[in-house]
């Protein structure tokens, strides 16, 4: 076994120690096909209890999307998120030529599954903040791959935002049916339509 997976299995490991990282899916099967998660975002620490919320085999074809500045800033984040969730760098801070969703469509077309956070940053209201284009564009894009919502909870009590260790306390995944994009359904429809979905799955558990 080779230190990036021994070292993911660990991780996954201390997540579920931590936050029990229960994954509860209606609707769908945790089922080993093209897709792409997109949540509500509350903490630093929601796609790593994404990810080990998922069953294994589902895990080393599923990739988060990373802010570059961030997750690159020390030796350590790096090696974590590029060798363990083998992540997606995006850049926040980009030239006016620079198009954010490249490196996602081009995750996408290698045939990867993602987990996207819509809003675009962490919120502390009790319900998702409106959710920006990305997930519209990436639809349209590629209509085949399927979009599964999800709803975290609690993962804000385990690491709340300007915290650097984590709180154990038990959080669940709840996974739901998925959504497609609507023939002309509009951008704005659709995000609002992506986000009641997410909205929903709170009241499921």
């Amino acid at each position: 076994m080779k230190l990036p997976e021994a070292a993911g299995l660990l991780l996954a490991f201390v997540a579920r120690l931590i936050t029990g990282a229960q994954g509860h899916w209606y609707g769908c099967p945790p089922k080993a096909e093209q897709r792409i998660y997109f949540a509500n975002h509350q903490s630093h620490f929601d796609w790593v209890l994404l990810w080990a919320a998922l069953p294994q085999d589902l895990r080393s074809v599923t990739r988060p999307i990373a802010a570059r500045d961030y997750w690159t800033s020390s030796p350590l984040k790096h090696w974590i998120t590029r060798e363990i969730f083998n992540a997606v760098y995006v850049t926040r801070q980009r030239t006016d030529d620079e198009d954010p969703l490249d490196p996602l469509m081009e995750a996408l077309r290698h045939g990867d599954s993602l987990v996207i956070f819509p809003e675009g940053t962490r919120g502390h209201a009790a319900e998702p903040a409106s959710f920006k284009s990305g997930l519209y564009a990436l639809a349209h894009a590629f209509p085949d791959v399927q979009l599964i919502p999800a709803w975290i909870d609690n993962v804000q009590r385990v690491m709340p935002k300007g915290e650097v260790v984590p709180v154990p306390i038990l959080c669940t995944v709840t996974f739901g049916a998925p959504i497609a994009l609507q023939p002309d359904e509009e951008r704005r429809t659709f995000l609002d339509r992506a986000r009641r979905a997410v909205i929903a799955l709170r009241k499921v558990v």
